[in-house]
């Protein structure tokens, strides 16, 4: 049929090897058509196609971006003091979003499977504008809490949905690009909130905080009406044996009928649909549970990258930025705020050099600079809070310190992360395993944020940032041993990267017997 496969030549290189029949096609997952020379490139109008879709599905992150990360680092000063809170009270808010996002996490793998990618995206739409709306309209901690936990839930569908539904209708030559998407929109949230802080930061406490929530529930009247729009995946389609809508779906995303076709029988191979009672009697989870050496392998890359992401402390340094500038010397609520401003802005713009690169010179280089990056970055801003403190030079080097933190982040390890956790896993698993991920994300986020002043106050907020600096040691350690690079392969190329020398001869003959049997029906 094609070039499916993938084993290691005797220099250490990963060669394509080629499978079933010799008739030539396009790469399934690539966007590219045949020019007369008989070179690919690029389909314009596919690309626009997909990338509208992409960007649709992605605002589910400005409301990730915005109510859970920044807009909180300012109104929790004013909700404070508006609702009379305590320090602990104040750790429960900020990190119990977080903990709970997990459930929809989880949920979210089997409700995606159920219903779809797309109505997922705007069931999390939902449960957080519910929940956004009930915090701006609090008039008790309690009531807070409660719309905090909503939106918890809210979260946890919508950040492992996006990057899966993404992958599912990108070509393998923007993959990495287009499912970065989420990660721009979550960075443009933040800094949405950012600017809502300083903007509204005058207004009275009691009601200043209830606008800067209040404003974020504007993203989802978007989103209700993008659902009416964009697709849904065609590999969920095939899962479903909706095998017609599925090839409606392809042509309008490749706008080539041959071409659509052929990526429908790649994709119908993979499913299992030739095969089908061997996956309807074996079940996910179980096969999560008790995984194949593959699985095991493509778990530890895709739940370990998702863990790194938070407990290096990227959450706590974006929460926590204005009380972080008030430590080390800075004055007054608005000069906190305008640093916090230039934070977001750095956050922001970093993210577009990884969408540049992503897809050119891969993710692990990407991946080093940032985990590099990132821990210069963090045993500098230590090195600012314990020994240069309330001095000019302290302020500086903490404000470069945290920016270059973000920028770091940003780069790589922030929008890869969800990249390769919704590539690695085969299609029977990828919505259950990338809800497993972002279930570790989650519990490591809020594990991090509602500790961080309690362990602060204990061997200060210096000493917690260079143990962050340590970890940040352990993130590049684990990138080297433990992330392979999936740059340019099909999400059914990249399950063959997980397997050694043995499983892959084994896979190839499974594979063969899947070709000919598809080739036969």
């Amino acid at each position: 049929m094609g070039l499916v496969g993938i084993q290691e030549n005797g220099s250490g290189e990963l060669s394509e090897i080629p499978l079933g029949t010799k008739a030539k096609y396009i790469r399934m997952d690539s966007d590219l058509t045949e020019t007369k020379d008989g070179l690919p490139t690029n389909n314009p109008e596919t690309n626009k196609y997909v990338f509208a879709c992409a960007i649709f599905a992605s605002l589910n992150s400005v409301l990730l971006g915005y109510g859970n990360v920044g807009v909180m680092s300012g109104a929790i000063i004013f909700i404070r003091e508006d609702l009379k809170i305590t320090e602990v009270q104040q750790e429960v808010l900020v990190g119990i979003l977080s903990i709970i996002s997990l459930f929809g996490s989880l949920a979210g793998g089997k409700t995606t499977d159920a219903i779809g990618r797309k109505w997922t995206i705007g069931l999390a739409a939902v449960i957080f504008q519910t929940g956004g709306a009930i915090m701006a309209l609090a008039p008790s901690f309690k009531v807070l809490i409660i719309g905090r936990l909503l939106c918890g839930v809210g979260i946890g569908f919508g950040v492992m949905i996006a990057p899966v539904y993404i992958a599912e209708i990108s070509p393998a030559i923007a993959r990495g690009s287009l499912t970065s998407f989420p990660e721009i929109f979550i960075n443009f949230g933040i800094l949405l909130g950012y600017i809502s802080n300083y903007a509204f930061s005058k207004l009275p406490a009691h009601i200043n905080w209830r606008v800067m929530l209040g404003v974020g529930l504007i993203p989802s009247v978007v989103i209700a009406v993008a659902l009416f729009f964009i697709p849904e995946s065609p590999r969920w389609l095939v899962l479903q044996n909706r095998i017609e809508e599925a090839r409606l779906v392809l042509i309008n995303i490749t706008n080539n009928e041959k071409e659509a076709e052929e990526k429908l029988q790649e994709i119908q191979i993979a499913a299992g649909s030739a095969n089908a009672d061997k996956y309807e009697s074996k079940a996910v989870w179980l096969e999560i549970l008790r995984p194949s050496p593959p699985i095991r392998r493509m778990l530890i890359t895709g739940c370990g990258i998702q863990c790194f992401q938070q407990i290096t402390g990227i959450d706590t340094t974006v929460y926590y930025s204005p009380q972080i500038f008030k430590n080390a010397g800075i004055t007054g609520n608005s000069q906190a705020f305008e640093a916090t401003i230039a934070v977001g802005f750095t956050k922001t713009l970093f993210i577009f050099i990884a969408i540049l690169f992503i897809d050119k010179i891969g993710r692990k280089p990407l991946l080093y600079a940032s985990t590099i990056g990132m821990t210069v970055s963090l045993f500098s801003l230590s090195l600012s809070l314990a020994v240069l403190s309330h001095a000019k030079a302290g302020i500086i080097l903490a404000i470069l310190a945290v920016c270059g933190n973000v920028a770091s982040f940003s780069v790589g390890l922030g929008p890869i992360c969800w990249v390769l956790s919704s590539e690695i896993f085969p299609l029977r698993l990828r919505a259950q395993a990338s809800a497993l991920g972002a279930v570790g994300n989650r519990v490591s986020s809020g594990v991090i944020s509602m500790s961080f002043l309690s362990v602060s106050r204990r061997i200060t907020t210096a000493g917690t940032f260079f143990i962050f600096g340590l970890i940040s040691c352990f993130a590049v350690a684990f990138v080297h041993y433990c992330v392979p690079e999936t740059k340019g392969k099909t999400l059914e190329d990249i399950e063959v990267l997980f397997q050694n020398e043995e499983e892959l001869q084994v896979s190839q003959i499974e594979m063969g017997d899947v070709e000919r049997l598809m080739q036969k029906s």
